[in-house]
């Protein structure tokens, strides 16, 4: 019996994410000696998470332009400008604001497709504009980043477009042939161990190079914070707002809300550090804690509202 409930909780995505960030804090002076192999996990973990997009979900095309197109716009414009302007007005130094730049520049986290089903969004919609997202990643995150960072002396463009044709659009090439049908059961059965492990190293690396930051320097923690909690919780709840008055599809604007405001913080965290360091990684690090809380909110609502449902009846 112990042993069935210590494997339940080894699997469950929340507890690995939290657990990450505890050992991070505790022990992560090993942090050190998985910074150099950061770029390759990710790399996996986009392979096993990139399965999970179907292209089929495409058709029929006409019907899907709309979340093809709007995935991308919500995911990089509408959030990129209101964290870059909030972490512009608010950052400290300038490695600080590069990781928020970073964290606009990132695809959407491959989580925006079951959340979409657990909280009853539309999935098929989810599916599509995560894929839109992550295409366009390729040639957005460079336009950003380049743009955004010439003021500190810049970054080859060049160079981080060719990261991400490694981390994005090779990653959805390979896992096209893992879903080859003797291939596939194997694969649907493993890829949320490797992706939730996989970011949890990830999560850990971040979490124990800045770990000095977490336990000493608490006003710059509160500023990430602050930014984070605006750009997620507050861009959140303003969107319900807006789609609820536009009269949008309860469960499209579910799903749209979830392609706003959830980043992939594995993804943010390798780019910050490769480009411009470990201090840079500190928002990506705490990002990874506020998308988990989110997630966590939206579900505990979700039952709430559920249960009161059930009791006025």
């Amino acid at each position: 019996m112990m042993i069935k409930l210590f494997t339940r909780i080894i699997r469950d995505r929340n507890f690995v994410l939290v657990l990450a960030v505890i050992l991070g804090l505790t022990i992560g002076d090993w942090a050190e000696y998985l910074k150099g192999y950061t770029f390759y996990i990710l790399a996996i973990v986009m392979i096993f998470s990139t399965t999970g997009l179907s292209t089929k979900a495409l058709f029929p095309l006409k019907k899907m332009i709309q979340p093809l197109l709007l995935g991308p716009i919500l995911n990089y414009l509408v959030f990129g400008v209101v964290i870059i302007s909030l972490a512009y007005i608010l950052m400290p130094t300038p490695e600080l604001f590069l990781g928020f730049v970073v964290i606009a520049a990132t695809p959407p986290g491959v989580a925006v497709i079951p959340f979409s089903h657990i909280l009853e969004g539309d999935i098929k919609y989810g599916i599509v504009g995560v894929l839109g997202a992550f295409i366009s990643s390729v040639f957005m995150a460079p336009a950003i980043v380049g743009l955004l960072s010439n003021a500190e002396g810049g970054i080859d463009s060049g160079m981080l477009f060719m990261s991400m044709v490694k981390l994005v659009l090779l990653p959805m090439i390979i896992s096209r042939f893992l879903l080859w049908e003797p291939l596939k059961p194997t694969v649907e059965k493993v890829r949320g161990k490797i992706v939730d492990w996989g970011f949890a190293l990830l999560i850990f690396t971040a979490v124990g190079l800045n770990r000095q930051v977490f336990f000493s320097n608490f006003e710059i923690l509160f500023l990430v914070a602050l930014v984070l909690f605006l750009s997620i919780f507050g861009l959140g709840w303003f969107y319900e707002f807006i789609s609820a008055r536009l009269g949008i599809n309860k469960e499209v604007a579910l799903t749209q809300k979830l392609l706003l405001t959830i980043k992939s913080s594995g993804f943010a965290v390798v780019t910050a550090l490769t480009l411009f360091g470990k201090e840079a990684a500190i928002p990506s690090a705490v990002m990874a804690i506020f998308v988990l809380l989110y997630l966590l909110y939206l579900s505990f609502r979700m039952e709430f509202r559920r249960k009161r449902i059930k009791v006025k009846k």
